[in-house]
């Protein structure tokens, strides 16, 4: 069994430096904003959307849109992978391949693909807080 993994642009990192880090993004590099609320904010920096996360460091975090994320999570760990953290409320499933890398999987909209998400959707085609 194989699952239709997509890729989106959105690479997500945690910090608890989160002011720091906003400034860091926002004028050292010079990144523009896209997305802000009180604990994430969104830069566009070309080729990828960095979202930065208020929160304890985990690592970079990319992200697949899956057709069903419970099928796709059940079908990763069978294949290896860990699960790193869970939240269905935001919607959250972040898994550690077994070569490091951690990326989320989330649902695909029928209609939604990472080239034609809206930018402030996380490339997923839901609206974040």
């Amino acid at each position: 069994m194989t699952l239709p993994f997509e890729a989106t642009r959105d690479v997500i990192i945690r910090t608890d430096a989160w002011a720091g880090a906003k400034t860091f993004y926002q004028s050292v590099l010079g990144l523009p904003i896209v997305q802000q609320s009180h604990h994430l904010v969104g830069f566009e920096a070309g080729a990828f959307r960095i979202y930065v996360e208020q929160g304890t460091y985990h690592g970079p975090v990319f992200a697949f849109l899956v057709p069903k994320v419970e099928s796709a999570k059940q079908w990763l760990l069978s294949a290896g992978c860990i699960l790193h953290e869970e939240d269905d409320s935001i919607p959250r499933c972040y898994l550690r391949d077994p070569f490091g890398p951690v990326f989320n999987i989330r649902r695909a909209p029928p209609d939604v693909t990472p080239a034609t998400a809206l930018p402030g959707t996380l490339g997923d085609g839901i609206a974040t807080p």
